[in-house]
């Protein structure tokens, strides 16, 4: 299932990824030489009567659109090369931007949908009763809310000066912050009050087995019930946009927590992680896998537009030094700067993949 799973989400993704790619430069007359599902040597293919080769090749860790005049799969442009009317460099730099930025947005678009349509069918969760579910009703065994002078009854508006809406935010804010110091707001009364406190730092484990970590403060809330109200696709749409964005400000914190050290390196995952992952989900059903692919759709557009030469940003981020300077990045600059770029993530596969072969179980973990 972890084999059939990562195939299942990897190869529509990163299809759809490129497709985007090819449609909006076809789309501005920019030829493509090739079209991989995957890297490395060829497995099957075809060549269209556009001249454009379309192949299944052996590595399924991604795939790419070679545009004529590229010097390789990663775009980079071939310096030696003349500019010859249909090639990528040809065409006007907006329509390069664009063109590159056609890829990552693909996968925004469908997390987006998917995450909408969830809510078109399943409805949006909205709580319901008198009672605020940021109240504390009671607290856990060892409680570091209690033991920072919380109680019972205390309604917890804010979080380091941010506004908590209900209980749900008040639970994910906490979890994503283990062991760190924050200041608690609550109202006491009709008078607001600030407590100091650092929350626990737990470690959870799933029925699969992954262990994550998590922060807690061990406070339950004192009602504020889930009921599931139905939307419109229209109104499912504002929804999907929003849960994108609360998922994206997640993956940044969590590289922020990273870089600082909050939290371990360990915790970042490679394709054999996605290819575990993927197969739990989809034991656990259609539903639990859509969501999952949205996820990592996410995910693909987050990364590929971070400004990381040999990236979907890098490009971006040189099509931007171009606009500011009215003339292209010199070649060697260009150059050093891809190489650079491809060192680092070429650094960032050896990591998360031995993080990956660690974590199987004949490591013991």
């Amino acid at each position: 299932m972890y084999v059939i799973g990562f195939l299942l989400l990897l190869g529509p993704l990163v299809t759809l990824h490129e497709l985007g790619h090819y449609l909006v430069g076809r789309w501005f007359g920019v030829q493509a030489e090739a079209f991989s599902v995957g890297f490395g040597k060829e497995i099957a293919g075809f060549t269209d009567r556009r001249g454009t080769r379309w192949k299944l090749s052996a590595l399924p860790l991604g795939g790419y659109v070679q545009f004529k005049g590229d010097m390789n799969p990663a775009s980079v442009p071939d310096a030696g090369a003349p500019v010859e009317e249909g090639s990528f460099q040809h065409a006007a730099l907006w329509k390069r931007a664009l063109i590159v930025a056609a890829g990552p947005i693909t996968n925004l678009v469908l997390a987006i949908a998917i995450f909408a349509a969830f809510f078109a069918v399943i409805g949006k969760p909205v709580i319901v009763g008198e009672e605020d579910s940021r109240t504390i009703g009671a607290f856990a065994e060892g409680s570091v809310a209690e033991a920072a002078g919380l109680k019972v009854g205390d309604v917890v508006v804010a979080i380091d000066g941010r506004p908590i809406r209900d209980f749900t935010e008040l639970k994910t804010t906490i979890a994503l912050h283990p062991g760190r110091s924050m200041v608690l707001t609550v109202d006491r009364a009709g008078e607001q009050r600030d407590f100091s406190l650092t929350a626990a730092r737990v470690q959870r484990r799933d029925d699969f087995g992954n262990v994550s970590t998590e922060g807690l403060i061990g406070v339950i809330p004192a009602g504020g019930e889930y009921e599931l109200e139905d939307v419109s696709i229209l109104e499912a749409i504002p929804l999907g946009v929003q849960q994108s964005w609360d998922f994206t400000g997640m993956m940044i914190t969590g590289i922020q927590q990273i870089l600082t050290g909050e939290r371990s390196v360990k915790e970042l995952g490679g394709p054999l992680k996605i290819a575990k992952f993927s197969g739990e989900q989809m034991s656990m059903g259609a539903a639990a896998f859509i969501h999952f692919a949205a996820l990592i759709s996410l995910n693909l557009a987050f990364i590929n537009f971070l400004p990381i030469p040999a990236l979907d940003g890098g490009h971006l981020m040189f099509y931007a030094a171009e606009a500011i300077r009215r003339k292209p990045v010199g070649p060697q600059a260009t150059e050093w700067a891809y190489r650079t770029g491809i060192a680092l993530v070429l650094m960032l596969m050896v990591v998360v993949t031995v993080n990956d072969i660690v974590s199987l179980p004949i490591f013991g973990s």
